[in-house]
């Protein structure tokens, strides 16, 4: 045996170094928080800068974008959920209700209210979450994350307070929207085993569950007329940033990115998005 062999089986041949831990953070994070930001920012643009008039119909269009693209990506098997079944509704119950109920009122909010504004009151996310986990699922929180939460709570206030441009129809919708969330996700971690649909299949399935019942309200209410008659249709630009909106509604970076964000903070132990808290995917 050759020198040359020998160090062959001494050292094999090592695999592409991964990026450092803390890069790798660093870049999950920075990608996390410039979609979350790039989301609301073209949502705020269509709604108030362009006047768009229904909030709903652009819940519609992301619903739509997310059965597309997930069930697409099922089909070339990128990703993996169960397929349809009787029982998939009753393990669901009332999940679909506040998926529906955060999309819509998460949009409505945007279009009343200042970014800002927007941003502090879905701080009430968090209180909310933690309430919700110690009424239905039985858990204790120490007095230091009790006194954090009121110093959020307490800067919110201070920040509406000093919000000239008192909106109500606007409090009332975000704080509708804090509460869908907060919801979603406690009963999320409530009813779901993880195991069985995964996190694509309930937004799959959330989300094929009500873009029809939506779909029937916006047309029993006007507002799907309202929006086909909306005179920007042939704005190029408007019409690109209605469809990233869409795709972005998905939020399929979103989730994948602060899914490998999580995974990368704790290693050792798998990391299904049902258990994030829902506070911090706000």
């Amino acid at each position: 045996m050759t020198c040359e062999d020998d160090h062959a089986g001494a050292e094999p041949a090592s695999a592409p170094s991964p990026l450092p831990s803390g890069v790798a953070q660093l870049l999950s994070a920075l990608f996390y928080g410039t979609c979350s930001f790039l989301i609301v920012l073209v949502n705020k643009a269509l709604l108030t800068t362009y006047s768009f008039p229904s909030p709903i119909v652009l819940g519609i269009g992301q619903m739509a974008a997310t059965i597309m693209i997930l069930y697409v990506s099922k089909l070339n098997k990128i990703i993996h959920f169960p397929d349809f079944d009787k029982k998939i509704i009753v393990k669901l119950f009332p999940l679909p209700l506040f998926y529906v109920g955060n999309h819509i009122s998460g949009l409505s909010s945007t279009s009343k209210l200042s970014l800002p504004m927007f941003t502090v009151l879905r701080k009430f996310t968090i209180p909310l979450t933690l309430l919700l986990e110690t009424i239905i699922l039985g858990k204790q929180y120490s007095l230091n994350i009790i006194v954090s939460v009121f110093a959020i709570i307490l800067g919110a206030f201070i920040a509406a307070g000093s919000d000239l441009a008192f909106n109500l129809e606007g409090y009332i919708f975000v704080f509708l929207n804090d509460i869908f969330t907060a919801a979603n996700g406690v009963y999320t971690k409530q009813k779901m085993d993880p195991k069985e649909l995964g996190k694509y299949g309930v937004l799959f399935y959330n989300a094929s569950f009500m873009i029809i019942p939506t779909l029937i309200f916006s047309i029993s209410t006007g507002d799907l007329q309202q929006a086909t008659e909306f005179n920007q249709w042939k704005n190029v630009l408007f019409i690109i940033q209605f469809l990233l909106s869409c795709f972005l509604g998905m939020a399929g970076g979103l989730r994948y990115s602060f899914l490998t964000l999580s995974s990368q903070l704790k290693p050792k132990q798998p990391v299904d998005e049902e258990n994030i808290p829902s506070d911090l995917k706000s």
